[in-house]
Parts: C-alpha cells; structure tokens; sequence
C-alpha cells in the first residue's frame, strides 16, 4: 500500500518568514515511517514546500495537525476521501481534542502512535479502520521509536539535527497542551538518546523537547554521558534552571550555546493565574547565572493575561534590554482547545474567535482582562517592531565574543532580514544555509 504522510501548510505569524516554515522536519511523521512495516511505500510531504498530488495513488493519507493548521488539514482530508482515500489524523490537537476531530477523518489516533500504527496500517489494508486508536496506558520512554533521519532531503530544510529526548513536560501550566487529559511525560533511554546523535553525524544539535530539565537527574546524566563529544548545542527548559547551578555548569562544559526559556510574563500576578509557579524576582539572577557561562537566551513571553495592562509591553521591553535577552519568542495568550485555560475562558464567555487557523499566537481570539483587543494585537506588534531594531540589536549585544557571531545571524539575518534570506534560499539548497550559519556560528564544518 502506498502511505502518504502530510505536515499540512502552516500559518505564519507577522514576524515569520520561509525560513519558519522550513526551519525542520517534522519529526511526527519521521517516527511514523520507522514504524511502517516492511512492504509498503511511504512518502512524506511538507505542504510548506510542495504541493500535494491528490491523484498519486494514495492507498491511505496520515495528517499530523497542531491547532492552527487544522483547518487546512480538513481540507486536505474532505479532497482525498472524495477520492475514496482513507484518512488517519493524528498529532498534538488531536490528542488534546479527539471528540472535536473524528468527525472530520477516517481515523484518529489520540496520543503515541507506537503501539496502533501497525494496526492502523493492517486495518486500512484490510478496509476495517475503527474510528479511534488509542493506546498510552502504561506508555514508557523505551517504547519510544527513532525517526528515520535517514529519509529527510536535507536540501530542504535549515536544520535536521533534531532530536528529543522524552516527550510532554511534568509541569501543568493552564495555556499549555500539556494541561490537557490525554498528557504524558516520559524520558527516552539515554543510549536511545546518543544513538540518534551518532546517527546524525553532526556536532551541532537541537534538542526540541517541551521541557529539557523536566528530570534533572536525567539531564545530569545524559549531559555526563555526551561530556567529550565536543557539540554545540541548545534546549528549551523552564525557570527552575534557576535552581541547579551545577547542572547549568554542566550546560556549559558539554557545549550549551543557548537556552530557550519560558519566562511568560514580569507580573506575578499573571503567572499565578494560569498555574505557572515562575518567580519574577528570581529571574534577573538566574540571567546573570546563565550569561556569566557564555550562554544565550531566548525568551518566551505571553501578552493577554489577566493580570496584563497596556504598560506591559513597554515594562517587558526595558526589561529584556536591561538584561541583554538575546532573542525573543512572543506570544498573545492563546487558550488551546483541550487545556484547563480554554474550559475556564469558555465557561465565562470570554471566547470570541472560533476560527481555528487563528489559534496560532499571533491574533486575539478572547477577550482579555486588562486592555482592548486591539491594543493587545498592537502591543504585540509593537514589541516585535522594538526589540528587533537595530538600536536595540546594538544595546543587546552579548558581551561574549563567542556569542557575537551567533546573535548577529539570527538578530539581523533571520529576524531583520529574514524575506532577504528566505528568497536566496530558493535558489540556495537550505541545507546550505543551516551549515554556514553553523560554520560562522560555532566553527562547525
């Protein structure tokens, strides 16, 4: 049977570029194609980069879907099963909101795909495809499948050194998928872990999960097993960072060249209303812990919450300039179908916006507390407009040398330049572009 697997076309923010949408692939359908039993033909397509051929002779069609690209995922589905194609859907939102989704697919399959989709496979050969597949309990980080890296075109993408090593997050934030009912958290093998290192042959990695540190005790260890490997590499954890100066001195040693981390918001009262236990407080000393180790930052705040007034951005703003935050990943407060923030926005009426390829962090969906729809869409602007300017590139600049080379590219290059960039790389194997910028960066060939 012929299996095509599609990453439906996202919705790019104001801010977002080709570059976005071809920073990575989708290590989801990765995982799908190690999983695929012997004899049959998979193909994976990227709308963002191709167009789909709905008269391929698809024998069944997999969709991974996160929110904002469920719409087009509809779509996309409505066309093949006119055809007579089944579809299977699967992915974050389906997970959080499988009762919301089946009637739109053949199938779904809520949660990991491990353990059904051989089953989903055999069904759709044998015409049997039950409406949901669905099989967590007792779901264990061992379970968990490489992705073939072996089938990514690397031409296409800026970077597929990408690897995870557990999947959800122990913590249960309000705005978060991971506060939603079909959550889990669970650690990779580390010997799974450097396999997929190895495999990937490169010095240079990115580690995607949700939450790095989730384990500490897991991350000392992983982080002591690749000591002398000599990568550079980044991760996403959370504030508690803060607590472990050990472990950020093992970051350093084994090669951490930058850390994405979710501060949200400088208002504690904020924070607190939807279930985020960060202390401001406690932020600029955690800061200095990290800069003083020759490690970059990029910031994750969320604009809209209740405790937020118009002054917000401007405070969050001189803030992140005073500290000299690298980069900067915003957000307007967006309530997920499925997460504890959307029952309670719901329940009193605060949703305003159904449409869900607008659930994508960069529209007004509800309506907030503290200012006007309008002026949390135009803050939000605002601060993208301001830090990326260059007086304020300039006044950010890290004090590390190590790190000049690194923030000038993604500052000017892939922020301030990005359209200039991303219409090169239409002429330039993206590939390319990801190692030179790796090369310039970090000495890496």
């Amino acid at each position: 049977m012929k299996v095509i697997l599609i990453q439906p076309k996202m919705n790019k923010r104001p801010m977002d570029t080709d570059l976005k949408t071809r920073m990575a692939p989708s290590l989801a359908l990765l995982t799908l194609i190690s999983l695929t039993p012997d004899g049959h033909e998979v193909i994976m397509l990227n709308e963002n980069i191709e167009k789909i051929d709905y008269n391929c002779g698809a024998g069944m069609v997999g969709i991974t879907i996160t929110l904002d690209v469920m719409t087009r995922a509809v779509q996309i589905a409505k066309e093949f099963r006119r055809l007579g194609v089944p579809v299977v859907a699967g992915g974050i939102h389906v997970t959080s909101s499988p009762d919301e989704c089946m009637k739109y697919f053949d199938a779904v399959c809520v949660g990991a795909a491990e353990r059904v989709w051989t089953r989903i496979i055999e069904d759709a050969v044998n015409c049997r495809l039950q409406q949901v597949y669905h099989d967590m309990e007792g779901f264990k980080g061992d379970e968990i499948v490489s992705p073939a890296y072996n089938k990514i075109d690397k031409n296409r993408y800026l970077y597929t050194n990408v690897i995870t090593t557990s999947r959800g997050c122990p913590n249960m934030c309000d705005f978060c998928y991971n506060s939603c009912k079909n959550r889990i958290y669970v650690q990779r093998p580390i010997k799974d872990v450097l396999k997929d290192i190895e495999s990937l042959g490169t010095r240079h990695v990115l580690f995607i999960d949700d939450n790095f540190i989730g384990v500490p005790s897991y991350t000392r260890e992983l982080l002591d097993r690749i000591r002398g490997m000599n990568l550079k590499w980044s991760a996403a954890v959370t504030t508690k960072i803060a607590d472990h100066p050990d472990l950020l001195d093992l970051m350093a040693e084994t090669g951490c060249q930058s850390l994405f981390i979710g501060f949200e918001s400088i208002n504690n009262l904020s924070l607190q209303g939807v279930n985020k236990d960060n202390c401001f407080e406690k932020y600029e000393r955690l800061i200095t812990e990290i800069h003083k180790r020759g490690i970059m930052i990029n910031a994750s705040m969320v604009f809209g919450l209740d405790g937020d007034e118009p002054d917000v951005f401007q405070r969050t703003f001189d803030w992140l300039v005073k500290n000299k935050i690298e980069t900067l990943t915003s957000h307007i407060l967006t309530p997920y179908p499925g997460t504890e923030l959307y029952r309670r926005m719901k329940e009193k009426g605060r949703i305003t916006e159904y449409e869900l390829s607008k659930y994508n962090t960069s529209h007004v969906v509800f309506k907030p507390n503290g200012m006007t729809a309008e002026e949390l869409y135009e803050g939000y602007l605002w601060m993208y407009r301001e830090f990326y300017s260059f007086y304020s590139i300039f006044r950010r600049m890290p004090k590390h040398k190590a790190q000049q080379k690194s923030y000038i590219l993604f500052n000017i290059f892939y922020r301030k330049f990005g359209r200039l960039i991303s219409a090169l790389a239409r002429v330039i194997p993206m590939s390319a572009v990801g190692r030179l910028a790796a090369r310039i960066s970090y000495r890496i060939k």
